[in-house]
């Protein structure tokens, strides 16, 4: 028989909690709630585990850090993409995959947008004010709708902005799930989740990797990779990055340095502390696009640049992580992630540029200047049990994060320009000008939002087929905004409620079918920065119904997946029909699709790896007021939603020392504004890369970014006023030395 224990879980254990000052001041006002105390022992209580000669598994952070491994990840894997379980992607009745780091490095793709946008259904739809790091998912956009995490933490977003991690050196894999996934990660999920995993400290002789890499536009970059044992208990990682260029576009000079270091140690056999800090420092290149000309794109414009001379975009970004890796015994294993985060983000630009066919003259105008200054310190406390429940073999994992975010905006609201109708600027030669503003530049507000969550997760074998999959959390927001103008105060409390359920039949060892049912809960703003209006609402929510496929063949050579989904999201902010200046909570949306993918791995050492994805996304109940008028929006696409997308991905060995690549991009049309009046192109992009170990710790390689150098929009700004391109044909030759 079973035996029944109950865990009281705190954020005390260990000796990583923070100081008992900042603990209460972060969790105090959350734990006035009965609800949730009840609610959590509840749940720690009806844990039963095993018998001690059943040792659980811990998921991809490990008590111990291994060896170095090489391994290509398969659908049996174990990955942390789609759950907090150590299940592999057969057992995950969910959508997802993973992309190889060194896979990323070989492509040529600079950062996480450009790597995750190869994966099914994800579309890179950045522009400089969320960062350049927004993407769109299952028919939703941006960073209230697809969460981004780095080693399974989440910086919470501040209007609408994330800008980490910097680069993708310093990066293990990518692993994404799409469809909601707040029950495992709070609001702010219902089209996708995308984690970062960082490289690891592992165990072994030292090993370093210097890489210096040269290619168009100037383009210069700097790196290393140094890891291995310091001693038979202390591991190290350490990862710096240092990138140039020139730009492609006029005064378009970027510069970045991205820092991570890990240190791991291993306590005793079931005990190990990890320190780890990542930080980068950037400079994008500020560009806001080009303008159109009566609705049209010129192609001479590819290169103009309509910024001011002393523009300013600047982002600095700090994580430092202690986590402890605790196997309490056979049956109960403990990890337990103390974090504190800063984001300090600058702006000052001309944003807007737009052509009035009247005159046949450009206009310059929205001034911006804006700064985020937060900071965020939180701890996340799982267990995972091994048990039995009702005699089946079962795996539970139960837990609880705690944040305090501290934000703070200065900028030159209203945004009033000097003049009300624009500078004029000439379209082929503009001059640069300077930044000048009617509103003066000055603190706006101030918030401090406390976050507390419980969480659960449970997987069941029903039969040697047959499992079942659970799961259940729930979030409590406070959210305190100080106006520092008026200083008037306003206060809003905010509760989420996530589930899931899900089967996986395992039709054979090597392919299972599944079927989901999720829930998820998004912000109507980004909650550390949502203004006085946005308070008086709740969270808007969202429900999925999915059903898919997965399967290897052939010794592993070929792996393919299927997924069906429908996803309606209620609760959007809409126009009141009767009274437009009113904002009602009963605006709905909604989107079904496909998504299938492939890896073949071929006869004379050819690989594919390809991917495709549908969306039918649309609102079905909003309204948009236009001058005072409610109109109907009901049926049109949302936003950067494109219907079609789909990836090419072939490799071939030469040899020994010798490879070769090639692929090719496609996003369809998508609509820039709501009206669904502007329109952004289809492209389809082709890339190619080369590989050549010219001796035994030396590496050549040669990318090829836009092969065929097609003039594209990659995203868009203003209403779709301004398309935001993709980057022309560059070549990148890099060196590698391994010592």
């Amino acid at each position: 028989m079973p035996t029944l224990k109950c865990y009281v879980i705190t954020l005390a254990g260990y000796q990583t909690q923070p100081s008992e000052a900042i603990l209460n001041s972060m969790i105090s006002p959350l734990f006035r709630s009965r609800r949730l105390v009840t609610t959590f022992c509840l749940l720690t209580s009806s844990v039963g585990y095993a018998n001690a000669s059943e040792q659980v598994e811990l998921a991809p952070s490990s008590i111990k850090a291994t060896a170095r491994s090489q391994d290509v990840e398969h659908l049996d894997s174990v990955s942390s993409a789609g759950s907090r379980l150590p299940l592999t992607a057969l057992q995950t009745p969910a959508s997802t995959s993973s992309l190889d780091g060194d896979e990323v490095r070989s492509r040529g793709d600079a950062n996480v947008q450009q790597a995750v946008a190869r994966s099914p259904g994800i579309t890179a739809v950045g522009a400089p004010g969320d960062g350049g790091t927004a993407l769109s998912a299952r028919g939703f956009t941006g960073q209230g709708s697809v969460m981004q995490l780095y080693d399974g933490s989440r910086m919470y977003s501040s209007m609408g902005t994330v800008t980490m991690p910097v680069d993708t050196w310093a990066i293990d894999r990518i692993d994404v799930l799409r469809g909601p996934a707040s029950v495992l990660y709070g609001e702010g999920a219902t089209g996708a989740v995308i984690n970062v995993i960082p490289k690891k400290p592992f165990e072994g002789d030292i090993e370093n990797h210097l890489r210096l890499g040269y290619g168009s536009y100037d383009n210069r970059q700097t790196a290393l990779d140094s890891g291995g044992s310091l001693t038979d208990q202390l591991s190290y990682r350490l990862n710096l990055n240092q990138l140039h260029s020139n730009g492609w576009i006029d005064n378009g000079d970027s510069q970045s340095t991205f820092v991570s270091g890990a240190l791991h140690w291993q306590a005793s056999e079931d005990l190990s502390f990890t320190l780890a800090h990542d930080g980068g420092n950037q400079r994008p290149m500020n560009y806001f696009g080009v303008p159109m000309i009566n609705g049209r794109y010129h192609e001479g414009l590819r290169d103009k640049n309509y910024n001011i001379e002393n523009d300013k975009q600047h982002y600095d970004d700090q994580w430092t992580r202690l986590t402890t890796d605790w196997q309490i015994s056979d049956q109960v294993a403990s990890s337990n992630e103390l974090y504190y985060l800063t984001s300090h983000r600058r702006w000052q630009n001309a944003e807007n540029y737009n052509w009035y066919a009247a005159t046949q003259q450009l206009s310059r105008s929205g001034y911006f200047s804006i700064k985020h200054n937060q900071e965020q310190a939180g701890d996340r406390q799982t267990f995972i049990f091994k048990h039995s429940l009702a005699g089946l073999d079962s795996q539970s994992v139960l837990g609880m994060d705690v944040n305090r975010i501290r934000f703070k905006l200065t900028n030159n609201s209203p945004y009033d320009d000097v003049n009300p109708a624009g500078d004029p600027v000439d379209i082929e030669n503009p001059a640069a000008g300077r930044f000048q503003s009617a509103s003066p530049y000055s603190e706006l507000f101030k918030s401090t939002t406390r976050q507390l969550s419980v969480f659960g997760e449970n997987r069941t074998q029903l039969s040697d087929q047959l499992s079942v999959i659970t799961g259940v959390r729930r979030d409590y927001v406070d959210i305190e905004r100080n106006n520092l103008r008026d200083d008037s105060r306003t206060e809003k409390d905010l509760i989420g409620n996530n589930w899931k359920v899900g089967l996986v039949y395992a039709l054979t060892p090597d392919s299972s079918a599944y079927a989901q049912y999720s829930t998820s809960t998004d912000g109507v703003g980004s909650l550390v920065s949502l203004n006085p209006t946005q308070q008086q609402f709740d969270l808007a929510t969202a429900r999925q119904s999915e059903l898919g496929f997965k399967q290897m063949l052939w010794d592993q050579r070929l792996e393919w997946t299927l997924a069906a989904y429908h996803i309606v999201k209620k609760k959007l902010l809409t126009t009141d029909a009767g009274n437009p200046d009113l904002t009602q909570q009963v605006g709905q949306q909604s989107s079904d699709g496909l998504e299938a993918s492939l890896k073949l791995q071929l006869p004379q050492d050819w690989a594919l790896t390809a991917n495709a994805a549908f969306v039918r996304a649309r609102y079905d109940q909003f309204d948009q007021s236009v001058s005072g008028v409610a109109v109907s929006r009901d049926g049109n696409t949302p936003v950067d939603v494109p219907k079609r997308t789909a990836n090419l991905w072939l490799d071939k060995q030469l040899g020994s020392s010798v490879q070769i690549g090639g692929g090719l991009r496609y996003v369809d049309s998508r609509y820039a504004d709501i009206a669904n009046t502007s329109k952004l192109p289809a492209y389809t992009v082709a890339d190619a890369s080369l590989s050549w170990k010219a001796l035994r710790n030396t590496t050549l390689g040669l990318q090829a970014r836009n092969l065929f150098d097609r003039q594209y929009a990659a995203s868009q700004y203003n209403g779709g006023q301004q398309w935001i391109l993709g980057e022309p044909r560059s070549l990148y030759v890099t060196a590698d030395l391994s010592f």
